[in-house]
């Protein structure tokens, strides 16, 4: 299995990890820590250093709450550490969904859109079908990010955020897009509750069953300081523990803070999986 970007084709027999770089003063964990251009770029080049795979370049907040950026702003957090991030040898993904954005970092070589409204704003799929290669990521949210934990979904979550899936990546499809630059994330903390965020995570084999790969975000996310008690800033070894458990029900791509300890934890994963399969570890 692959992931078709403008750049590469990820191999995805191998989970991936996708590094967050937010470049941005509110992010609910690392705001304000990489706002300047060549501070972001260190950190790219440190989870670069620490085995990220793929790296994940984001100018606007997304927690629970957090209000828009004006499209100006965003270009201005974005556009220069694109620039410079296309030169470092790995895919570079940008966390928007505004289409100017999406456009002006395409433009510059930028593998993949990571879209926590899958492609819904206006124009927004247009630019992704217009693009040869691009990779993109579908998320679920349910409402949005100023109202969508103020009143999250009910009940049963996992029919819902498939179908909802399904849809949107039938839709692209329908646009050009084909079937190998999709992925699909279920959008963990966005409208749900905790229950329904571990709901998913159990029964991740359902949302396999649509035929795409799956991305899993768990990293310091509310829902983990909801079951441990713990801040933010101390949620690194529960947030491993979640993306080795999605990893392990399917997920292919694991986008995390904590890279180093991320690649640790999957390399034993990796191990034993190796045992139980008979075949050779790898040095």
């Amino acid at each position: 299995m692959r992931w078709q970007t403008t750049r590469f084709d990820v191999d995805l027999t191998r989970p991936q990890v996708m590094g967050i770089v937010n470049v941005t003063p509110d992010s609910f964990s690392d705001g304000g820590r990489h706002v300047d251009t060549r501070g972001a770029l260190r950190h790219c080049e440190q989870l670069i250093k620490d085995g990220a795979d793929i790296l994940d370049i984001g100018g606007e907040s997304t927690r629970p709450g957090s209000p828009a950026v004006p499209l100006e702003q965003e270009l201005a957090r974005v556009v220069p550490l694109v620039a410079e991030a296309v030169r470092l040898g790995v895919p570079v993904s940008v966390d928007t969904y505004k289409p100017e954005v999406m456009q002006a970092v395409l433009d510059l070589g930028a593998d993949i859109v990571n879209d926590i409204w899958a492609l819904r704003q206006p124009g927004a799929a247009g630019i992704v079908a217009a693009h040869p290669r691009c990779g993109v990521c579908l998320m679920h949210m349910h409402r949005d990010p100023q109202t969508m934990q103020a009143t999250p979904m009910e009940e049963d979550v996992v029919p819902s955020v498939l179908y909802f899936l399904e849809r949107s990546a039938q839709e692209l499809q329908a646009l050009g897009v084909e079937k190998a630059r999709i992925v699909l994330d279920y959008g963990i903390g966005f409208g749900k509750t905790v229950e329904q965020n571990f709901a998913l995570l159990a029964r991740q084999p359902e949302l396999l069953a649509l035929g795409y790969p799956l991305l899993a975000g768990w990293s310091r996310k509310s829902s983990i300081g909801s079951v441990t008690g713990l801040p933010v800033h101390e949620r690194m070894a529960p947030s491993v523990a979640a993306a080795v458990l999605a990893v392990e029900r399917g997920a292919r791509v694991v986008r995390v803070h904590d890279v180093r300890d991320t690649v640790a934890a999957l390399a034993v994963w990796s191990a034993m999986r190796q045992q139980d399969t008979g075949a050779a570890i790898s040095p």
